[in-house]
């Protein structure tokens, strides 16, 4: 059994030897940790510190910084080169009229718009002519023109409508003796049907000296004119 148990070696030794000589009581071991945490703080700080000095941009202090505001004899001025030019101070003095891009981008899809689309049969766009207008005042006027027929008042200026089409209509099978014209009878415009009626009819013409018969009522030629009636009368009797 004894030859079983070895013997400490030196190495082990000098390891006991060196914690006892290092066993340090505890304000020591207090002081130690602080001591090194002041070391990191330390360390820290200088790294901050450079990190903070690279960031700050070099001033060139060779390039002078010349003032703007000069005095003169007439009070101080600055120089014309830090103004404002005048055609910027002239569009700033004035009025600037703001679209809304949604309405101006509405707008331009509407001017471009060829048609009325398929809800509206696709009407082509008005072409305006002396001819269209004319005949578009006729239709404004229709009560005028056959006052036996009655049509809804239509109080709104005359607008030229945006999408149109002038269309002939074509007579049946049917209407063929009932409401068939002549070739004579037919006319290209409305004015021109107006003008043949009037000219067969002469109702506008009728019309025309029931009115002035009314304004010239008891006025000097009214009394005129009934006297040269009553004369002729008179002549016819005898």
């Amino acid at each position: 059994c004894r030859e079983g148990i070895q013997a400490p070696t030196q190495s082990s030794t000098d390891a006991r030897r060196t914690m006892a000589d290092l066993d340090l009581s505890d304000d020591q071991l207090h002081q130690l940790l602080k001591d090194a945490e002041q070391r990191l703080r330390k360390a820290k700080s200088n790294v901050l510190s450079l990190s903070s000095h690279k960031s700050i941009p070099k001033v060139n202090s060779g390039t002078p910084i010349t003032p703007y505001i000069k005095s003169t004899a007439q009070g101080a001025q600055v120089e014309r080169s830090h103004l404002v030019d005048d055609q910027q101070r002239k569009l700033s003095n004035g009025i600037r009229i703001v679209e809304d891009p949604v309405a101006l981008k509405n707008k331009a899809a509407k001017a471009n718009k060829t048609t009325a689309g398929s809800n509206w049969y696709d009407l082509p766009k008005t072409v305006i002519t002396p001819e269209f207008k004319r005949d578009l005042q006729l239709l404004k006027m229709r009560d005028v023109l056959d006052p036996k027929r009655f049509y809804k008042k239509d109080n709104a200026a005359a607008k030229i409508p945006e999408f149109s089409q002038v269309g002939t209509i074509i007579e049946g099978p049917t209407e063929y003796f009932s409401g068939r014209l002549s070739n004579k009878e037919r006319k290209q415009t409305f004015v021109e049907e107006v003008l043949a009626r009037e000219k067969s009819e002469g109702r506008f013409k009728a019309k025309y000296n029931d009115i002035q018969a009314a304004k010239t009522s008891g006025k000097k030629a009214h009394f005129k004119k009934m006297k040269e009636m009553r004369r002729g009368g008179g002549a016819k009797n005898r």
